[in-house]
């Protein structure tokens, strides 16, 4: 990700221990430890009530900055719903796939 610092505010990917899928929020509240650097990171969804602890692995209640993927260079409104939805049901991947299986043979 780089060694730029990450600010309250951003909004960044990343993964934690136990999930197969990236998580895109926004960043909320860091705190730096003066001594040794170490970075704590509090997410919380745009839409979502409450922080990520409860998104977070098993008594983690702050993200490492080895969490944090990468960071979001722009953004497309309601998008991650078509993510939740195919996690969801795997079933709408292969209606997509097919629709655009079929695009493709039309197209030729």
């Amino acid at each position: 990700m780089g060694s730029a610092p990450v600010r309250a505010g951003e909004i960044v990917v990343y993964n934690v221990d136990g999930r197969d899928i990236p998580i895109v929020h926004r960043v909320i509240q860091v705190h730096q430890d003066r001594d040794s650097g170490e970075v704590a990171i509090l997410t919380k969804g745009d839409n979502n009530e409450y922080d990520d602890r409860g998104l977070y692995a098993e008594d983690q209640m702050w993200l490492d900055r080895e969490h944090i993927m990468g960071r979001s260079v722009g953004f497309l409104p309601y998008f991650g719903w078509a993510t939740i939805l195919m996690t969801e049901r795997p079933f709408l991947k292969f209606i997509l796939l097919g629709v655009l299986a079929l695009l493709v043979i039309i197209s030729d």
